[in-house]
Parts: C-alpha cells; sequence; structure tokens
C-alpha cells in the first residue's frame, strides 16, 4: 500500500514539476506514513530541490528535542533523506497563537500542490479531532485541545509510554487549509482505523466524522489495506477506493 501510494505521488510530483517551476507539500507525520514515506524517498527523477515542505501538526509542550516531534519524526523518516529545495516545521514560538500564524502565513505564500495524509481512529484530519472540528474554520491553523481517543491512539501507536505522557495541546493545519491543495493521497493502514474509514465513506459529511470532508475534494486518492477495508467496501474487491 505504502509503495503503490508513493508511486501515484511520484506521478503527481514528476508531472506538476513538468509543468510548474515549484512544487509545495503538506506531509503528515505518524506510523501509518512510515512505508509511504520510505517509498517515496526511493522514488527516482524527481527534482526534490524544487519542492518546499511543510507538516500538518504539532504538540505543544514537549521539549524541542524530544523524538516525538513531529518535525522530529518527519526529519528522520523523510525530510533528512531528501535534499528538498525549504523545509518548514511547526516551532516552539513561546505564544503558540503567534507560531500559528507565522506557520499560516508561510503556507499562504503560494498553493499547496500535494498533501500526504492519513485518518486517525476518531476520524480525525491532523490534529481536528471531532470536539474541535470546523469543516469551515476562518482559520489555515490554530491551536487545539486533543480528545482522550486521539490521545489514547498516540499510545497504542507506540509513540508515547501512558496517556499521561501525550500533550493535551497541539498546533494543526484546519481542515480547509488541507482541502485547499491541488491534490490528496491519504493512507490509511490498520484494522483499528476500520470503523473511521467507513464512517468517512458512508456516513454523514460533518464534524463527527472530520475525514468525511475528504469526500469534498475533487482530487482525494484513499489507500486502504485489508484490515482498514470496511466490509461493504471488501465486497467490491477494488485495488483503490
Amino acid at each position: 500500500m505504502g509503495r503503490a501510494a508513493a508511486t501515484d505521488v511520484g506521478v503527481a510530483l514528476r508531472d506538476r514539476l513538468a509543468r510548474q517551476g515549484t512544487v509545495r507539500m503538506i506531509f503528515a507525520a505518524a506510523p501509518s506514513q512510515a512505508e509511504l514515506l520510505d517509498a517515496l524517498a526511493r522514488e527516482r527523477d524527481i527534482d526534490w530541490r524544487r519542492v518546499t515542505a511543510f507538516h500538518m501538526d504539532e504538540y505543544l509542550g514537549l521539549a524541542a528535542d524530544a523524538p516525538q516531534r513531529f518535525g522530529a519524526w518527519l526529519t528522520r523518516h523523510l525530510f533528512s533523506r531528501i535534499a528538498f529545495g525549504a523545509v518548514h516545521v511547526i516551532g516552539q514560538e513561546p505564544d503558540p497563537d503567534r507560531e500559528a500564524a507565522r506557520y499560516a502565513a508561510l503556507l499562504a505564500q503560494a498553493p499547496i500542490d500535494i498533501v500526504c495524509l492519513g485518518i486517525g481512529v476518531n476520524g480525525h484530519l491532523a490534529f481536528n479531532d471531532p470536539p474541535v472540528a470546523d469543516l469551515h474554520d476562518t482559520k489555515q491553523v490554530k491551536v487545539v485541545e486533543l480528545d482522550e481517543v486521539c490521545r489514547q491512539q498516540q499510545v497504542d501507536d507506540g509513540c508515547f509510554p501512558t496517556l499521561a505522557d501525550v500533550p493535551t495541546h497541539a498546533i494543526t493545519l484546519t481542515i480547509p487549509r488541507l482541502l485547499d491543495a491541488g491534490q490528496l493521497f491519504c493512507v490509511v493502514p490498520g484494522a483499528s482505523k476500520r470503523a473511521a474509514v467507513e464512517q468517512s465513506l458512508y456516513g454523514p459529511i460533518g464534524t463527527a466524522c472530520p475525514a468525511s470532508a475528504l469526500r469534498t475534494h475533487p482530487r482525494c486518492t484513499l489507500y486502504l489495506d485489508q484490515d482498514s477495508t470496511p466490509p461493504r467496501l471488501a465486497s467490491q474487491k477494488p485495488a483503490r477506493a
């Protein structure tokens, strides 16, 4: 699944680089994205020097050198392996709202071409959990409080030893900011995500399952494995949904 998604992202990248001078991308940081990022780093004939990279969320309250920081995770898995033209990470500004505004300004400098993302156990996109998600948010980047399901996912993914160790707040790109991109490639492995995928594909479009908003995007590709595929979709036996 990761290799298939990376192949498609590579095709999209080459196509855009053939038609425009630079490409701007946003990446999710999560174990579910590791195989995609590894395969993408191995893609050939991509002029990464013309690509600017962003990421979509970051914890608040962690030490600057904490390995769980998403900027650090992406550096290990991708940013240190590719000679990007520029990499913009969400920093540890003492005033989180000021840092959110700074990052929003960077994102707004030019259109975002490609987003590589996943779906959370609770249906979140980035850190837009159901209690704080807003499908019509007027902000591009904001400070949010994480719900317990989201925080427990970080423990279950092996990122933190206990729930008490998981930060309670974060900076996140909003749903409208993510959807205001040319193409979305959404990789969602694992049985723990099956219910969220089911709601994303077949439930009402709304904040109860923020990922349902992906259905409003004209160029979003969803990649599932056998475990994350809902039964009604599995009966159709698609290679890609």
